[in-house]
């Protein structure tokens, strides 16, 4: 075998053998496949496809370059994964929310990918907190403190971590066959009982339509079922960004708000507790979906979850009173500047890819990959769908480090919004199940 001889068969249009995708798999763990060739291999499957049985063969083949994780604790260990939208800052909220509830959660994240932001980066805001930590430390942690959020480990899946960076350069990151090998191969290694997903639709999503969300949706929970993880899906609304913010700090700024109490986001907490039951009624700590999202519900009202969320912090390197004194301790921008909307009306129309951009513009993502990211910069109190604006009203606020990329940013934004005389209906938050 050879790696140009499988990239010749998929520019063909055929699939390749279950022994010529571990093969593959295998070089790219070892690096006896090259940058070029991981990128023509990824173009030729976003192009051509692999199938449903090539689409498990390459997710089993991608989790077995590296360890699979097996665990004996006392609850359920359980997760949940996004495929990503505009400030999508949930697994924030839900790993401290599921631990509250009894779950033990190994959540293995990624990082900015495209015009989407990624969990790792949010957390790496909030000074020393360390996203990566060996196999034994992530064992002594869940133990501990029940829930962690990682970056995956040289032992997880390697094959992936190659990929997932060649896909963010090379345009293949909406690849449904990558994008469900690349999720599953981590989430299958990390020794899960129960996985739920949140398929995000809409402008900020890489599905904008329902049907390609439920397509990758579909695929997500076939090849995870079949691989022996219960699992479901919702698929849910990314018309418009999810929180109020962008960027690094900014999301996590509106988490502890949230988790606090000190200025609630709706959108947050629904999806937060949605995902939480079904994660729940998998793992057999609650009755149903809605059994388990009274559990989340009063994890996050209790004050549980903040206090869970604390210990995962102290744990993995960051303030031991974050807490308590988060406003004191994340980075902020020199730059902060409002976006005046160029005309009245009502807000009809995001267009979310384009915030995204925005953000990365202002250095809050990665154009290249090992970028270096501002953790401070993003955008703050977007306004939402259906709000009533005034010409010269704000937008939303733009944190920047100059002034220079402040004003490329307002511009984006400003394009990025659209108005009308009449307010459009609330987009419906959770669109569709599949399970």
């Amino acid at each position: 075998m050879d790696a140009r001889a499988i990239i010749v068969r998929l520019r063909d249009g055929e699939v390749p053998s279950a022994a010529e995708l571990q093969w593959f798999a295998q070089g790219l763990a070892s690096g006896a496949v090259s940058d070029a060739q991981a990128g023509a291999f990824a173009m030729a499957v976003l192009l051509k496809g692999l199938g449903d049985q090539g689409r498990v063969a390459l997710t089993r083949a991608m989790r077995d370059t590296g360890h699979v994780l097996e665990w004996d604790m006392p609850g359920p260990v359980l997760d949940k994964h996004s495929t990503g939208g505009i400030g999508d800052c949930v697994s924030l909220m839900l790993a401290p929310a599921l631990a509250a509830c009894g779950a033990y959660v190994p959540m293995i994240s990624g990082r900015g990918l495209g015009h989407t932001g990624g969990t790792l980066d949010k957390l790496e805001a909030i000074p020393g907190f360390k996203t990566g930590l060996s196999e034994d430390q992530l064992r002594r942690q869940l133990r501990d403190t029940r829930c962690a959020i990682v970056s995956a480990s040289a032992e997880i899946a390697p094959a992936d971590r190659r990929l997932y960076a060649v896909r963010d350069v090379t345009g293949t990151v909406e690849s449904i066959d990558l994008i469900t090998a690349s999720i599953l191969s981590k989430k299958l290694a990390a020794g899960l009982e129960a996985l739920v997903l949140d398929v995000k639709c809409g402008s900020g999503a890489f599905m904008k339509t329902v049907a390609e969300a439920e397509d990758l949706a579909r695929a997500l929970v076939a090849t995870a079922q079949g691989a022996g993880c219960m699992t479901a899906a919702l698929i849910t609304d990314m018309s418009q960004p999810l929180a109020t913010a962008a960027g690094n700090a900014l999301e996590v700024i509106e988490v502890m708000e949230t988790l606090t109490g000190t200025s609630v986001n709706a959108a947050l907490w629904d999806i937060t507790m949605a995902l939480g039951g079904e994660a729940l009624a998998l793992g057999g700590l609650a009755a149903d979906p809605a059994d388990g999202a009274g559990r989340i519900e009063q994890a996050l009202e209790s004050g549980a979850a903040a206090e869970w969320f604390g210990r995962m912090v102290a744990a993995q390197g960051g303030p031991l009173d974050f807490v308590e004194r988060w406003p004191d301790r994340l980075p902020a921008a020199t730059v902060i500047r409002e976006v005046p909307s160029v005309q009245p009306g009502f807000v009809t129309t995001i267009d979310g890819q384009a915030l995204g951009l925005a953000v990365v513009g202002l250095g809050g993502g990665r154009q290249r990959e090992g970028d270096k990211l501002n953790l401070s910069v993003g955008l703050s109190d977007l306004a939402g769908i259906g709000e009533d604006i005034g010409a010269g009203d704000p937008l939303c606020m733009v944190h920047a480090a100059t002034e220079a990329a402040a004003e490329e940013a307002i511009l984006r934004v400003q394009a990025a919004y659209r108005m009308g005389p009449v307010a459009p209906a609330d987009p419906d938050l959770i669109i569709k199940r599949i399970a």
